[in-house]
């Protein structure tokens, strides 16, 4: 069997600039509590998709809601000496 390869240099290269710069990485690293939050909170609500909601799930659901709003809160509220390049004034 042959092995399905690239043996000129048709095919298109691959650019040094895809990487994320260190501002991007900074930015999403600032950001990672909201996300973890939101993962969290989607977690609860997909588990709700077959079954009908527990008392248990309410309170999962809400306190899974209630943790966004406090890292949107706390991302917003970010002192700007922490602020991340390129964010707006």
């Amino acid at each position: 069997m042959k092995s399905i390869a690239a043996l000129q240099n048709r095919v298109t290269s691959w650019p040094g600039g895809l990487e994320p710069s260190d501002a991007e990485l900074d930015a999403i690293e600032a950001e990672m509590p909201l996300i973890l939050a939101e993962v969290d909170l989607l977690d609860a609500l997909i588990a709700l998709l077959d079954r009908p909601a527990s008392e248990f799930d309410a309170r999962r659901i809400r306190r899974a809601r209630k943790r966004v709003l406090a890292a949107r809160r706390d991302l917003t509220n970010r002192t700007p000496d922490t602020s991340m390049p390129g964010d707006a004034a």
